[in-house]
């Protein structure tokens, strides 16, 4: 793995660990601490992703024009600048505007990063960006855990908190990511055709699975929204559920030898993997549906963690693959600006569903959609095959 990556890694590690004092409890403050709804903490999420969305394609599109350097540092001072602003103001409705100006910075950093891993470590394929996704659940797995702690002594806390890490993170960026711009012909390019077909067969390749990937993350996005009030609800502690959120992270981590003999079976069989991630997805929130205790709800965790980790890393790496020679930002940038999507409408599509049927009848309605991905994930190459780019798994 070359040096440069492992600054990348860290970086995410940063970012996300200091996210993580404040996402999975977004819910949980506006619910339980300014008295909303969960509709309501539904539509304010929503505008964080929609936010978020805008973020994820103009910092994919900054990475193409600008470089990753550029493009990141952008991201961290938007946000760090949110965040202080956060620490001061977190009432009602400063905390809906100042959400939505994270969810725009923040979404502006993940593209870059994922595209510059990709080209600067083209021979890693799937261990590349699988390295990003497990730096970003071992912030998982400390963060969270860190923010149960910090919320149990005073919920506010936990806006500084987040700060502090965005600002050891711009000096990890600052500093260390300067001399990481990539020159253009080093951009990944496995699709060397007429640029004319480029333009189309892989985009549709591209849209055909990231709008799996929606649905994926509309179901996924219901353990950090409606979920996280049920645990409560059923008497679950605050720093109980946190801890629900480090099984995830160190179970990625700790997990990776397990999955490694099935990875190496489904090596060059990437929808395979897909369609395992997605059916143990199904699993994990049959098990939510009927959940009372707090140990059926970390059994749920365990089989969503598998689940994700079968799924997660596979996207990017599939466009990765598609991306045009000088488009692999866009390409990213697309790819997460989706998963915001799903992460946009799912807590508006749970908190409605829950608020009118109950938890159980929500979880097994999204549960269901599941079957969209199963779809998507046999299809996707379809363009590519009419195109002759390559020669699809069997």
């Amino acid at each position: 793995m070359p040096k440069q990556v492992w600054l990348l890694i860290i970086g995410m590690f940063i970012n996300v660990m200091g996210n993580s004092f404040l996402w999975p409890l977004n819910t949980i403050y506006m619910h339980d601490y300014l008295g909303k709804s969960l509709s309501v903490a539904g539509l304010v999420l929503m505008a964080n992703s929609a936010a978020g969305v805008v973020g994820n394609l103009l910092g994919g599109y900054l990475f193409d024009k600008i470089g990753g350097y550029k493009s990141i540092l952008t991201g961290i001072v938007i946000s760090s600048l949110s965040l202080l602003a956060l620490v001061f103001w977190h009432g009602w409705p400063h905390y809906v505007w100042l959400l939505t100006i994270l969810g725009f910075s923040g979404g502006i950093i993940f593209p870059s990063m994922y595209a510059m891993v990709g080209t600067l470590w083209a021979d890693g394929g799937r261990k590349a960006f699988n390295a990003i996704y497990l730096a970003q659940n071992v912030g998982v797995a400390i963060g969270p855990a860190l923010a149960g702690i910090v919320a149990s002594i005073n919920i506010h806390f936990i806006f500084s908190a987040n700060l502090f890490f965005y600002l050891l993170f711009f000096l990890l960026a600052f500093f260390g990511y300067r001399k990481m711009e990539i020159a253009p012909d080093r951009h990944t390019s496995i699709i060397k055709e007429k640029k004319r077909i480029q333009n189309k067969a892989p985009f549709y390749a591209l849209l055909i699975i990231t709008s799996g990937y929606l649905i994926t993350w509309l179901v996924y996005s219901q353990w950090i929204t409606t979920i996280s009030t049920h645990t409560l609800s059923l008497g679950i502690s605050l720093p109980q559920y946190s801890l629900l959120w480090t099984v995830n992270g160190l179970l990625i981590v700790l997990g990776q030898p397990l999955i490694k003999p099935v990875i190496k079976l489904l090596e060059d069989k990437i929808k395979s993997q897909m369609l395992v991630g997605i059916f143990i997805f199904a699993i994990s929130f049959i098990v939510v549906a009927f959940a009372e205790t707090f140990t059926m709800f970390i059994v749920a965790m365990v089989i969503l963690t598998f689940a994700e980790m079968f799924v997660w890393p596979a996207i990017p790496t599939i466009a990765d693959q598609l991306a045009p020679k000088g488009r692999s930002g866009f390409y990213q940038g697309f790819v997460n600006s989706t998963a915001t999507v799903g992460r946009m409408i799912g807590p508006v599509a749970g908190g409605v569903l829950a608020d009118q049927y109950g938890m159980q009848l929500m979880l097994f309605l999204l549960t269901g959609l599941l079957i969209i991905p199963v779809i998507t994930t046999f299809l996707y190459d379809r363009p590519l095959k009419k195109n002759h780019f390559y020669e699809p798994e069997s």
